[in-house]
Order: structure tokens, then C-alpha cells, then sequence
């Protein structure tokens, strides 16, 4: 978001930004009409948990700072984000009262589901489909706690009462086409839908490669799929393999790797930003052994825009990333067998083909995944709803 409201400055155009605050924020000319952000982790009194509860479905606090900025600001069009479980649909009523064009880019599948990630208990879930949203409650689809399950399935079908995104936004923008296809598959109206992939920077020049190791960097949670690929991982003592991230599962994977007596895995941590970008380009492969519908990996874009091979399961928008054989290898998910033929294949690759493989990235997201491209492709849906709007 932050790097396209740069873009879009770039270009000359003038950007606000509208959000909940937090010490994490970054400096914004706009925070004076931030709102109240509750950490939905830590625990909290009986009445700020009703409150947290009541904002879950309908934030009044966000809907009077839009309203009061909108009136200020006055702008053309709105591009939304993530508002659920902290601004609210409350922010849409807004929106739709005063006729602004406005667009969303889905970067979960919520629009159709109140479990956002479709993930659930270890593999995806589709169980909320036709409505059937109490079946969040039934199976604790979004946590053990039973109260947060009852919200989640009370806010969606609020949501889908009122059909507030629907009525609300003129384009739903993809950054997959599994997620397109998915959000077609679950009624949501086609005719809103585009697609807009999502982009990478290029570095200036290839990574070198040749360091002779692997990577992961990401969290490392259940849904990343990492147990089974590690679990063939280490049969291949020859083929390091480095774990940048922390995350929940750390200590199983820790296990796994301890009860196998390998000496190759090594988990770094969390890495800052810099030093992981000069990890990742003398890695001759990432990997992302996701057992989620993956949407557009952001992983895996920065790795190509670099010129390094990508090594994904085929699942969700992964697919849509890697060509198998060309420009990295495609695993069945969750699957220790093929990640271990995988594997073999790529090991036998040599280090020139590696590059190669790595250089067919780079060329895919010079064609069509640019930040300029997507910039502009990301215009022309603002032109489009604005020329609806005049309609």
C-alpha cells in the first residue's frame, strides 16, 4: 500500500491515507483522523471488550472520522485495503452516501468468507461456502476461543445483509487469478471483478547465486507448510537449507530437524530486512511450501524480480508465479515424496541452469509486474469506475 500511494505521488497524483493508529505507523499528514486501534491480542476488561465487540460489527468511532474526513479531503476516489475487525463496514456507509468511486484490492479471501485465509485445523477450508457462515462457530474455524468465532460468523452475515462491499465498491481488485476464479466461485459479482497482479521491484542487477543453499523466509506457522518439507529436507545433506523467520511452529520444526540428526538445516531468526536481501541473493533457490491458497506471494516476486529460481507448491496463485522446469519447480502440496523428487531435481541442476532458470524470473516480472506496470494498470481501473460514476 505504502509503496503504491509512492507511486501514485510520483505520478503527481495527491494521496491520503485513512487507518487506526499505532506506534508502528509511519508518519502521515492524515493521523489526526486515525482511530482507536484495540490489540486483539492481549486481554482487556468487560467493557472494552463489549466495545472491541460492537467495532467488530460496526465502528462508529471510524465511520465519524471518515465522514469528517471526507468532507475535509474531498477526494475523487477511495482505494481500500483491509477494514474489517478494526474500521468496520461502518466506513462504507460513508463511501456509498456521499457516491465516491472506489475500488478494493482483496488481499485475503474476506469479501467471501469470515475465514479470511480459507485455512483451517492444517488445510484449507471451504466449509462457509453458500452461506454457511455458523459453520465458523461449529468448527473454530478463526480461533479456540468460541466468542471470536460467534463475531467473526455474526459480522458476516451483517456484511452480507447489507451487501455493504458490494453496494459499495465498483471494482474488487485480484492480485491472483485463483483469487478472481475463487471470489467467482463464491457469488461474488463477476462483473466487478479485475484482475491486477501484483508487482516487484527489479534490482538493478541479477543475484549472483552460488552460495549452495536454499532458503525460507517467512513466518513460520502451520499454514507455510515447512514440516513436510523439511521432513524431506533432510535427506539431502548435500543441499543446505537455510529458515529466516520466527512463528509458532519453530519448535516442531526444531524438532524435526534435531530427531534426524541433520546438519544442514540451520534456522537464522528473524533477519532484518537488508541482511535477508543479501542471504536471499546468494541462495540459488527460495522455497514456499504454502499449504494455503497462497494469493500472490510477496516472497516469491521479490526473489524473481532478483533472479532466483522458485521452488512453490501448487496451490492457490503459486501456479500463476512458476512454471515448472522454467523459471523454478512446482510441488504437490504437503507431499514429503515429491518435495524429495523435487528436490533431487533441482540439485542436479547445474549451477548455470540454476542461473537460467533464475533469469526466466526476472523476465516474467519485467513483462507485466513492474511497479510502473502495475501503477498504471491500477489507473486505468480508477478511470474506469470514475467513468462509471458519471454514467
Amino acid at each position: 500500500m505504502h509503496r503504491l500511494m509512492d507511486m501514485q505521488r510520483a505520478f503527481g497524483h495527491e494521496v491520503h491515507a485513512f487507518s487506526t493508529k499505532s506506534p508502528k505507523n509511519v508518519y502521515s499528514k492524515d493521523e489526526k483522523y486515525f482511530v482507536t486501534r484495540y490489540n486483539l491480542q492481549q486481554p482487556h476488561s468487560l467493557g472494552t471488550q463489549i466495545k472491541i465487540a460492537a467495532n467488530f460489527i460496526w465502528n462508529v468511532e471510524a465511520r465519524k472520522a471518515l465522514s469528517h474526513m471526507l468532507d475535509e479531503v474531498q477526494p475523487d476516489i477511495i482505494h481500500i485495503h483491509n477494514i474489517y475487525h478494526h474500521l468496520s463496514t461502518s466506513i462504507l456507509a460513508e463511501i456509498r452516501k456521499r457516491h465516491i468511486p472506489c475500488v478494493e484490492t482483496l488481499h485475503d479471501y474476506k469479501l467471501a468468507s469470515p475465514n479470511y485465509a480459507m485455512f483451517d485445523h492444517g488445510a484449507p477450508c471451504e466449509r462457509s461456502k453458500h452461506g454457511k457462515y455458523y459453520n465458523v462457530i461449529l468448527h473454530r474455524c478463526m480461533s479456540p476461543k468460541l466468542s471470536y468465532n460467534i463475531l467473526a460468523a455474526l459480522e458476516m452475515y451483517f456484511t452480507k445483509t447489507t451487501l455493504a462491499y458490494e453496494k459499495t465498491v465498483n471494482l474488487f481488485l485480484c492480485p491472483s487469478k485463483f483469487m478472481k476464479e475463487k471470489m467467482e466461485d463464491w457469488g461474488e459479482p463477476a462483473g466487478k471483478l479485475r484482475y491486477a497482479p501484483n508487482p516487484a521491484d527489479l534490482d538493478p542487477e541479477p543475484a549472483p547465486l552460488g552460495g549452495g543453499y536454499i532458503l525460507y523466509a517467512g513466518r513460520l506457522s502451520i499454514e507455510k507448510g515447512l514440516a513436510n518439507f523439511l521432513r524431506a529436507a533432510v535427506t539431502f545433506p548435500e543441499l543446505p537449507v537455510k529458515i529466516a523467520g520466527k512463528g509458532p511452529e519453530l519448535a516442531k520444526l526444531e524438532a524435526i530437524v534435531k530427531a534426524s540428526g541433520a546438519a544442514h538445516i540451520e534456522f537464522l531468526g528473524f533477519v532484518p530486512p537488508e541482511a535477508l536481501k543479501e542471504i536471499r541473493r546468494r541462495a540459488d533457490a527460495i522455497v514456499l511450501p504454502t499449504i494455503s491458497y497462497e494469493n500472490a506471494s510477496t516472497s516469491v516476486l521479490e526473489a524473481m524480480a532478483s533472479g532466483i529460481p522458485a521452488i512453490v507448491t501448487r496451490i492457490g496463485g503459486n501456479p500463476e508465479l512458476v512454471t515448472d522446469g522454467e523459471n523454478g519447480f512446482l510441488v504437490i502440496p504437503n507431499d514429503v515424496k515429491d518435495w524429495q523428487r523435487n528436490l533431487r531435481r533441482f540439485q542436479a541442476l547445474s549451477l548455470e541452469a540454476r542461473r537460467k532458470m533464475g533469469a526466466n524470473a526476472r523476465e516474467k516480472i519485467k513483462h507485466g509486474r513492474t511497479w510502473q506496470q502495475h501503477t498504471e494498470l491500477i489507473f486505468s481501473y480508477y478511470r474506469e469506475v470514475r467513468g462509471q460514476q458519471k454514467v
